[in-house]
This record gives structure tokens, sequence and C-alpha cells, in this order.
């Protein structure tokens, strides 16, 4: 059998883990040893983040749907259970644009909860 050398395969490792680490600072963008554990530790976070992302938006929309609702004399809890009852399928995304772009049909919702 003959003898495989895995050369290419080495250096074009190591060139997407370089090429992965381009931007970052100091001995991390240029050292491969150092690169690979960034890269590693970039994508950990990467992936981490991703759905803390998504946690922190909801908790912005909680906080504006909140502030929208209370001139109403409505918590946020209540004006979404009443909101479940009354049959309206709004989600959080559409009720933050309505609160904060389009009032008049935002008052229009909180009146239908209400009545």
């Amino acid at each position: 059998m003959s003898r495989v050398k895995r050369g290419v395969q080495h250096n074009k490792r190591r060139t997407n883990i370089l090429k992965d680490a381009k931007g970052f600072r100091w001995g991390r963008k240029n050292k491969i040893k150092l690169a690979k554990t960034a890269v590693t530790k970039a994508g950990a976070h990467a992936y981490r983040d991703r759905k803390v992302k998504k946690r922190v938006i909801k908790r912005v929309q909680h906080i504006n749907i909140s502030a929208a609702v209370k001139p109403y004399g409505f918590s946020y809890s209540t004006f979404m259970g009443l909101l479940k009852k009354a049959e309206i399928k709004l989600n959080r995304k559409m009720l933050v644009e309505l609160a904060t772009h389009h009032h008049f049909a935002f008052e229009a919702v909180v009146k239908k909860v209400k009545g």
C-alpha cells in the first residue's frame, strides 16, 4: 500500500482556522495554537449568545408592552391574559410595533380587550 502524506489537509485546516481568526487581536490572529482556542471559544460564545439574544429581545418587548398598557390601567400579565381570552392572536413583536408606531391601532386593540 502506498504512503499517504497529509500535508495538504494539514495546511488547509490551518488556513481555515486562521481565516476564521481574522480580525482577532494580538497573537490569536496568526499563531495557530492561540487561534485554534480563540476560534473554538468564539464559536461556543456565538452559539450560546444566539439564544441569549432571543431572550434579551423578549425581555425588551415585555418592557415595551408593559409601558404601553400602563396608561390604560393594565399590567403586562393581565393585558396578555385578556388578549388571549379575547382571542386576539397578535404576537409580542406586532404588539410592540403597534404600540410604538401605530398608537391608534394599539388603542383599538386595548379597547377591544377591555370591552
